[in-house]
């Protein structure tokens, strides 16, 4: 019988993580206990809070044993992560990633990430009953191009007649005209970006275990800072989180939204719309809620359905084979995934 995945995830302010007799141990403030066999159960990941303590005995089974370690803010945005010094050990697969860029899979890449992330804004908009996209336009235009400034430029359309249309479910009161990514103002646009960061974590994470360079992509562009494979990955999956937020934002009300003051440049200051804390912790929960839920999807080995997550990193093994020219063929799988309850 396979072992129960376990995630362990410290909530409050003066949780304390320890390994004690082959257990991960979690006392909380109130010094109530509960015990982690890691022989018993397959620990699936382990996340910590800001305000957390956790000892460096657990920190070194945790990495031993390979196990997916998050650090988050109290609102729950991931910051960090434990990585462990043989990630980076498969020489061939990333050799085979440079190589891609200059062999011609970079563009047939390319192509298939924007194909899949415009299909994948079908699904959203299908099952809302909105207007979908032509994608037997869509297709051949983008079959016909052989850029990625053209391709961005076809994403970046579709996109934009997309959010103009799912932005109409939410609330009035938080509906907004376009998209923004870096630094918003509104509140809707800054809850989009907080989701779309768990997102970026478990790909990145999920990028990592395949032993691919987060750092080059192709379609992004490679930059200073910027993961550009993790924000490739992070177009086929996006659906995820926006319907996602459409499921779960029908019952806010403009007074859960809170007004901050930040520094937009050395001599500017400005407001910016934000979820109160307390809203924003638990729509985090549900989103990590979310990456459990089943998309019937088959797995590679067995079973004809699998979580969010798990397709997340089977789809980085499988495109991993395919730049090492292990498999002929690498087509994105996207789906939907069955409803969350709460």
């Amino acid at each position: 019988m396979k072992a129960k995945v376990s995630k362990i995830v410290l909530d409050g302010r003066g949780s304390y993580l320890g390994m004690e007799k082959g257990c991960f141990t979690v006392r909380d403030k109130d010094r109530h206990v509960q015990r982690f066999p890691l022989f018993e159960n397959e620990i699936g990941e382990v996340v910590l809070k800001s305000g957390n303590l956790v000892s460096t005995g657990a920190l070194a089974s945790l990495g031993f044993w390979d196990i997916d370690v998050l650090i988050v803010t109290q609102k729950g945005k991931p910051v960090a992560m434990l990585k462990g010094l043989d990630d980076d050990s498969h020489v061939k697969t990333r050799v085979c990633q440079y190589e891609a860029l200059k062999n011609g899979k970079g563009m047939i890449i390319a192509k298939k990430i924007v194909s899949s992330r415009i299909e994948s804004q079908n699904l959203v908009l299908r099952k809302h009953s909105l207007r979908q996209h032509d994608l037997l336009g869509i297709r051949k235009a983008i079959d016909e191009t052989d850029s990625k400034t053209k391709l961005m430029g076809i994403e970046g359309h579709c996109s934009k007649q997309y959010f103009k249309q799912i932005f109409q479910l939410f609330p009035k009161f938080m509906r907004v005209e376009n998209r923004k990514t870096f630094k918003a103002y509104d509140g809707l646009n800054n809850t989009f970006n907080l989701a779309y960061t768990v997102l970026k974590w478990k790909i990145y994470r999920a990028i990592v275990k395949a032993k691919l360079e987060p750092y080059l992509g192709f379609l992004h562009s490679e930059q200073f800072g910027k993961p550009s494979l993790v924000c490739d990955f992070i177009e086929l999956y996006r659906c995820f989180v926006e319907d996602f937020l459409i499921e779960n934002s029908g019952n806010l009300r403009k007074k859960d939204f809170v007004m901050r003051h930040e520094n937009f440049s050395k001599n500017r200051i400005g407001q910016r719309e934000y979820l109160n804390n307390s809203l924003t912790s638990d729509l985090m929960q549900k989103l990590y809620c979310c990456f459990e839920s089943i998309v019937e999807i088959p797995r590679i080995k067995h079973s004809k359905r699998q979580t969010v997550e798990t397709l997340i990193n089977e789809e980085t093994f499988l495109f991993a084979k395919y730049l090492r020219d292990e498999c002929e063929n690498w087509t994105p799988r996207v789906a939907l995934g069955e409803p969350t309850l709460f």
